[in-house]
């Protein structure tokens, strides 16, 4: 058993067998904690974690921005940077949250079970975790700010920041949903970049699809990352010239739909998880 495991057992035990709120929470803390440690002890996830941004940044964001921004009604390298935070928040959980699928195979979370602890406090322990590593991504892309010399006001910077918690749960809500209905880590290997790659596409966190029809169009309005990347996007370009045509809706549908959303997923998800675990 791991040092984090065995301090998540231990708060979980203090204070006797009876469930309590305290150990509920202390629980969660110690799963929480224990994903940081495990993204801060990994250099090489942590590298790519960093540079896989920076790489969509420099690469692609600068070859659109060069042949193609100057069509564009607004400036895109802000725009794809702003879309790029978001992306990498909700999707960071996402997979952080998904890893759970080959942890309960690597008898982790069956180690975990058997403390006194609701399966329900694993669970939010490791999207709560899974957020705050996925916050190391934010550092190759403000890197890229003063790299490229992006044109970016500090104080809309930090509203968008005060985002990220919302940013974060909505996609490990996703991330619960996608676990409870996938058990199998083989399944999940090639499921995850299945859940995560297109909606990067299709939701508009790189290629404005403002003016995207049929199909595409449809994606886009169904996708639930859309409404969290365009709620991002509603911070910070309010009060702007270019605040209409760089925005899809309005900041309260996004705003519900990113809640909903993340209620729905983390309910059935849940739900769906606990079951599965319970009959194995």
């Amino acid at each position: 058993m791991t040092a984090e495991l065995e301090i998540a057992r231990r708060g979980a035990v203090a204070g006797g067998f009876r469930p309590t709120l305290a150990r509920e929470v202390n629980a969660t803390f110690a799963i929480a904690w224990r994903e940081v440690l495990r993204a801060v002890k990994s250099p090489a996830s942590l590298a790519f974690t960093i540079i896989f941004p920076i790489l969509f940044i420099g690469v692609l964001g600068g070859s659109i921005s060069q042949n193609l921004g100057n069509g564009l009604p607004f400036a895109y390298l802000p725009f794809m940077l702003i879309g790029m935070i978001a992306n990498s928040l909700y999707q960071g959980t996402i997979a952080g949250v998904t890893s759970l699928v080959e942890e309960r195979e690597n008898d982790f979370t069956a180690e975990l079970f058997v403390a006194p602890i609701s399966r329900y406090a694993v669970l939010l322990g490791k999207m709560l975790g899974s957020g705050v590593a996925s916050l190391a991504s934010l550092v190759g892309i403000f890197a890229m700010v003063f790299v490229m010399q992006i044109p970016m006001n500090a104080g809309d910077l930090l509203r968008v920041l005060a985002l990220a918690p919302v940013l974060a749960l909505a996609g490990g809500a996703l991330g619960i949903f996608f676990i409870g209905f996938v058990h199998d880590p083989k399944v999940a290997a090639v499921g995850v970049p299945l859940l995560i790659f297109p909606q990067m596409f299709l939701s508009g966190a790189l290629i404005p699809v403002s003016a995207s029809t049929g199909i595409l169009g449809f994606l886009a309005k169904v996708i639930p990352m859309t409404y969290s990347i365009d709620l991002a996007r509603n911070i910070f370009y309010w009060g702007k010239p270019e605040y209409g045509a760089a925005v899809l809706n309005s900041p309260i549908l996004d705003l519900a739909v990113t809640v909903g959303l993340f209620l729905v997923f983390t309910i059935v998800g849940t739900v769906l998880f606990v079951r599965s675990d319970r009959n194995r």
